[in-house]
């Protein structure tokens, strides 16, 4: 019962079709547009992304809970400015949530490490794994090209919606084909 509200939710909310791209050529469209939107409004992920070994942009992720609840999206690892292969991201929760929202996300990957676990798993266990920090405005006041540690920063971005709280924890990325 749960997840047909969450569906309705979704379906509500006009987001269900932005969740999943059409076309590899749309997907690779839609994540340079959300890097390029993302560069515009944190001048903190433009400076890291000059290091960054490569990136992973999520455009649109959909997010709903009714108690139960759960998260897709699609995006692209971009080495070098190209799009070499291309992911999806699910979350699955459970707890006092209720709603609909969605979001975009970009994990900048620092080191040949994080990739590598990337490409060589086929996929990533948010949480297992390379480290990843979830940059916000407090941790980016503190954030500068030279004081990165760790594996990989994640930005969220784009949210827009009505259900509160947005985390990458618990997240699954794997590689597909497109």
């Amino acid at each position: 019962m749960a997840f047909l509200v969450a569906f309705a939710a979704l379906v509500s909310f006009g987001t269900l079709e932005s969740a999943k791209a059409a076309t590899a050529e749309d997907l690779n469209t839609e994540a340079q547009h959300a890097l390029d939107k993302l560069y515009k409004t944190n001048s903190v992920a433009k400076d890291i992304s000059g290091q960054a070994k490569a990136i992973l942009v999520f455009p649109s992720i959909v997010k709903a809970g009714l108690v139960f609840g759960g998260a897709y999206g699609e995006g692209v690892l971009m080495e070098g400015g190209n799009v070499n292969r291309y992911y999806n991201s699910v979350t699955g929760s459970w707890g006092l949530q209720a709603g609909a929202q969605s979001y975009g996300y970009a994990v900048f990957l620092m080191n040949d490490k994080a990739v590598d676990y990337l490409k060589e798993t086929h996929g990533w266990e948010v949480g297992v794994g390379p480290t990843v920090v979830v940059v916000d405005e407090g941790v980016a006041k503190n954030l500068s090209t030279s004081t990165l540690k760790e594996d990989a920063y994640a930005f969220i971005f784009d949210q827009s919606g009505l259900m509160a709280g947005i985390s990458i924890e618990g997240t699954k990325i794997t590689e597909i084909n497109r």
